[in-house]
């Protein structure tokens, strides 16, 4: 590693604010609601909310608790007249 490069690595994304690539300031990766992987930070600049969509699907936290709700056979609504 050359002097001046850190070993962690910044992730760059597209600041919507200030139409450019900067690297992701406060970065965290995130899930997103239908379970892909994200980061979501600050522009270093103008502090504007960036998000950069990662590839591939998150892993499942816990099977037993799918396989549990999987299990049990699904019943129909009720009628109401």
């Amino acid at each position: 590693m050359e002097p001046g490069q850190s070993s962690i690595f910044m992730p760059e994304g597209y600041c919507v604010k200030c139409k450019a690539k900067k690297e992701i300031v406060d970065a965290v990766e995130v899930t997103t609601k239908n379970g892909r992987k994200a980061i979501k930070g600050k522009c270093p600049t103008c502090g504007t909310v960036m998000y950069k969509i990662l590839g591939g699907k998150a892993t499942p936290a816990s099977t037993a608790t799918a396989g549990a709700a999987s299990a049990e056979p699904a019943t129909p609504p009720a009628a109401t007249k």
